[in-house]
């Protein structure tokens, strides 16, 4: 399969709990033929692979989750369909829809019915199901949501939020009648058949998720967290209704009838309470994405025909003229035909100051509008606009795998099986060797291993972290590309900055001005008049400062440019020379005596012109590509923070040297063509350290791709730089250091939900197992009694409340990288 036959698919996947999970499904999309770069992640729920389409279908990647015993989450849509008037139209429809990748089923109705379209939206969208029809020949009058995934998340929390109430209300209720004196009074059995009438329906209908998850991975011979907590709660409850019914038996009367409804009623509340709040704090962590989604404006006020028209969103047009008035969000993007205001894309790029645009300028959707009201040409619709690209990216991103993962991915892979065998181990072992009754601490501790081990942390430490950490760039302008360059950016050790575009402004400026018996607003007038028509960038620049100095230029005539010598023209009668020495000299003007000012501006890496008027050279000028000004600071930053910084560029040794001084660089390659600077990150990176590459993501792609980091900068909106690992969004150079600190502090809550998610198992499963039997047999210490019991075996409840717990904390460690300011 070639690179370019490949193609990415995003699904969403329904059922995944755990780390286990992320395993069973990867497994089985790797059984799909021409599958590859399969990543699942557990704190998104979504799986992301590429295929040959020649190979393999989508139909395959849906049958493979469910053949795994998981769901493909889907939205239906109801669209009202213009022209079926006949079976050969519904059959026409239904094929023109069914055709389209993502749709999962639809279902055509009459010519007064709206027909029901059920697919996967992160494959097909509205727009692309409108187009078809159309196309196919058909209208669409109208279309409306029938349900949408956040519904259902929104449904799936609030029943999260009730079964676990009524589950622990359940539990209360046992656990207070326990303890109630008037209740005391009735005999241990009626007692005991009210505390199975109370836990039944908890068992079996707030509970029903687990062993329905635990069934499915079991036809497919597999197990996940569900298993534990299924075989978990069954264990309790199961024996405690064989107490409760078969108490009058030999082996009730011999070994006790104490039940443990409590115990499986309380456990399944507090796993479901861990859940709502987990749920909860996965869903803020994924805030980046539902915020920059929900800026996109719905509709758009579209000039056609001579009228404003009001049309939505979906129905915007390449071509299309769209009138945004003050204050309103811009609909798609485009360039700007008509009007003047500033826009705010502090959204996009991060940067608070609004930007002034004028005709021909380019604006981006879902961009607020300032004070003016722009009329702009539609060149960008629907997943082509810069901020579809922008989630994109971070969806991408925070769907990817830090390197760091595969650990945790390797020990959930066996994690769950371990446990099921050393339970059955540590049940065995208290049977024979445990205290009468054995079958006591068999099933206390047996249940605790199986709920206290569940793998949820170990899944969720390092997905949540990315999740929130690209999440937290793309708010600040910082694109990162997926976990592995975040993974990177914090180690590297050497950085590499390309010179032009990136160091300096990128354009030549007027940086030094001696003039010789005239003023300098009246040179810049003649010069500026002369270079009017000029594309040459020294003339842009001569051109530039006179409008700055808001000064009137004249029409010159008998134009004439000599190409690397400079040009002649002829301004309000004065014969106007400007160019090289030799170019003015050949001409008959001397420049003697501005020689000693030439060459004291090269000797700093600045290009000489000369101006001569009528014959007589009247002023020499300095012309520069300048520094950015943040860029002294932040090379400075850059070497605070330990790293070597290296300057790239084409430019000759003398200029390079010049800026590098400047700025406080002190190692410079120079004089290197775009196709060299490549082999040059490559020596570097030979010398033991990673390597990053900052530069313009054009001229500088292959050094990009070459180096372990790739900082695509200067780009603007236009996300072009694909061979960028970041990519900064706003001009400013600052945003290198605000990407390497995002990767450290990121990276350091990786490794605290990492520690924690095992620490967590390493201690509390050889306290499961009983361990502390062995030093408190004779009698627990009072202060841990209420953990450990009378003999040093934990609560099973206690177990569930550590385990829900875990997940909790580890969330909510990630989440405070919402805090992080660049």
């Amino acid at each position: 399969m070639t690179m370019e036959s490949a193609k990415r698919i995003q699904v969403p996947v329904q059922g995944m709990t755990c780390a286990a999970c992320v395993t069973h499904v990867t497994n089985a999309l790797h059984k799909i033929p021409s599958a590859h770069s399969i990543n699942v992640n557990l704190a998104t729920e979504k799986a992301t692979l590429e295929m040959d389409p020649m190979v393999a279908q989508f139909q395959d990647v849906t049958t493979a989750i469910e053949d795994a015993g998981y769901s493909v989450a889907t939205e239906k849509i109801n669209i009202e369909i213009v022209g079926l008037e006949s079976e050969s139209d519904y059959s026409k429809a239904k094929d023109a829809l069914e055709a389209i990748e993502g749709v999962i089923s639809t279902n055509v109705g009459s010519t007064t019915e709206k027909t029901v379209v059920e697919y996967v939206p992160s494959v097909a969208s509205v727009p692309e199901l409108r187009y078809v029809l159309v196309a196919t020949g058909f209208g669409v009058a109208g279309i409306s949501i029938e349900s949408r995934e956040d519904q259902k998340d929104r449904n799936y929390l609030r029943h999260l939020k009730i079964t676990a109430a009524i589950s622990l209300a359940g539990a209360s209720l046992i656990m207070a009648l326990m303890f109630i004196p008037l209740f005391n009074g009735v005999s241990h059995r009626l007692s005991n058949l009210i505390y199975l009438v109370i836990a039944t329906p908890i068992q079996f209908w707030a509970g029903r998720q687990f062993y329905s998850s635990a069934w499915n991975a079991f036809k497919h011979r597999t197990n996940n967290m569900n298993t534990l907590i299924a075989m978990g709660t069954s264990v309790a409850y199961f024996y405690s209704s064989a107490a409760t019914l078969f108490v009058d038996t030999s082996f009730f009367q011999q070994s006790g009838t104490d039940t443990y409804f409590d115990t499986s009623t309380a456990i399944i509340g507090i796993v479901l309470l861990g859940r709502y709040l987990e749920a909860r704090a996965r869903s803020r962590a994924s805030g980046a994405i539902k915020a920059l989604l929900t800026l996109n404006p719905t509709t758009a006020s579209v000039l056609r025909h001579g009228a404003t028209r009001e049309v939505r969103i979906e129905e915007v047009t390449i071509g299309d003229l769209i009138l945004t008035r003050p204050g309103e969000r811009l609909a798609v993007d485009g360039i700007v035909v008509d009007g003047s205001s500033h826009v705010d894309e502090s959204m996009l790029t991060g940067e608070s100051i609004p930007v002034k645009k004028v005709i021909g300028d380019t604006v981006y959707s879902a961009t607020v509008n300032g004070t003016g009201t722009l009329t702009f040409k539609a060149t960008k619709i629907g997943s082509e606009t810069a901020l579809a690209r922008i989630i994109q990216i971070v969806e991408n991103a925070q769907a990817s795998k830090a390197p760091i993962q595969r650990l945790a991915d390797a020990i959930s892979a066996v994690f769950v099986p371990v446990i099921l065998v050393l339970a059955v181990i540590v049940f065995g072992a208290w049977m024979i060797f445990g205290p009468n009754p054995s079958h006591i601490p068999a099933i206390l501790t047996t249940v605790s291993v199986l709920i206290v081990a569940c793998p949820c942390a170990m899944g969720l430490a390092t997905p949540t972290a990315i999740m929130v950490g690209t999440g937290k760039g793309a708010e600040n302008g910082i694109l990162i590309r997926n976990g592995d360059a975040l993974e990177r950016a914090h180690r590297i050790k050497t950085i590499v900055l390309d010179k032009t575009g990136t160091l300096t402004i990128g354009k030549p400026v007027v940086t030094d001005i001696v003039v010789d018996g005239i003023c300098e607003d009246e040179i810049f007038h003649l010069a500026a008049s002369a270079e009017a028509t000029s594309e040459h960038p020294m003339g842009r620049a001569i051109v530039n400062l006179a409008i700055e100095r808001d000064l009137t230029l004249s029409s010159a005539t008998n134009f004439n440019s000599i190409p690397g010598q400079g040009i002649r023209a002829i301004v309000d009668g004065i014969d106007v020379l400007i160019g090289s020495s030799a170019f003015l000299e050949n001409n008959g003007a001397s420049v003697k005596g501005l020689i000693g000012q030439s060459v004291e501006l090269g000797k700093r890496g600045k290009s000489s012109v000369f101006i001569a008027l009528n014959g007589e050279s009247k002023a020499l000028l300095g012309i520069a590509d300048t520094a950015r000004p943040e860029a002294a600071r932040t090379v400075q930053s850059l070497r605070d923070h330990g790293l070597r910084v290296v300057m790239l560029t084409g430019d000759d040794r003398i200029t390079a040297e010049s800026i590098a001084s400047e700025l406080g660089i002190d190692r410079v390659i120079a004089d290197v063509l775009p196709e060299e600077k490549a082999l040059h990150i490559a020596k570097l990176q030979g010398e033991g350290n990673l390597v990053a590459m900052v530069g313009d993501g054009v001229n500088d792609a292959p050094a990009l791709v070459q180096a372990d980091v790739g900082i695509a900068i200067g780009t603007g909106m236009n996300i072009a730089a694909e061979a960028a690992d970041v990519t900064l969004i706003s001009n400013n150079l600052s945003g290198i250091v605000s990407a390497i600190n995002l990767s450290k502090a990121t990276m350091k809550t990786i490794m605290q939900n990492l520690f924690w998610a095992f620490a967590y198992n390493v201690a509390l499963i050889p306290v499961a197992s009983g361990a502390f039997y062995l030093l408190f047999a004779d009698g627990t210490p009072k202060l841990l009694e209420t953990t450990l019991g009378m003999q040093g075996f934990l609560d099973p409840v206690l177990a569930a409340a550590a385990m829900a717990i875990s997940s909790i904390v580890v969330v909510g460690n990630s989440l405070r990288l919402k805090k992080w300011l660049p």
